[in-house]
């Protein structure tokens, strides 16, 4: 049951409505990662890395609900619910326990590496059906290539 109307025809909604429902749960599984990652990180570059890590969460944060607002303007029910993130998330999580910082930096690089190929996939797939959506992914794609270039930048 759909209670929105959506201004796109059926076929189009379904790609465009998979492109926000898998963007919202990379999303909040980054979101997760990251803060994970953030409360056990150790060493010399503590500060700065944990700084960091506080600007990813609060991008992945706003993103998602961007992307999960967007999917409901469309009429599609988003989803973050948690078993909905932990079957579905593109990301590999993170390991337990204190992370070193170059691990950390490693971490958070190659997720956002698998995000940000995740959403240039969404950006083709949105072209035609819902530019407006493909512009959103396009924003946030930039955002995450900005945060993996820093990050990369620490271990460089």
């Amino acid at each position: 049951m759909s209670v929105v109307k959506s201004p796109l025809r059926d076929e189009d909604l379904k790609i465009v409505g998979d492109a926000l429902q898998g963007a919202l749960v990379d999303l909040v599984d980054l979101g997760l990662v990251a803060k994970q990652v953030h409360w056990n990180v150790v060493g010399p570059r503590f500060r700065s890395v944990h700084l960091q890590l506080d600007d990813v969460v609060a991008t992945a944060r706003q993103y998602a609900d961007t992307v999960a607002e967007r999917a409901s303007a469309l009429g599609v029910s988003p989803d973050g619910r948690a078993d909905t993130v932990a079957k579905s998330s593109g990301i590999d999580p993170a390991h337990d326990g204190w992370i070193k910082d170059d691990d950390a930096v490693r971490t958070l690089a190659t997720a956002l590496g698998v995000l940000i190929v995740r959403m240039r996939e969404r950006i083709d797939a949105t072209e035609h059906p819902d530019p407006v959506s493909q512009d959103l992914f396009i924003g946030l794609t930039a955002d995450l290539e900005k945060h993996r270039w820093m990050f990369q930048a620490e271990n460089a």
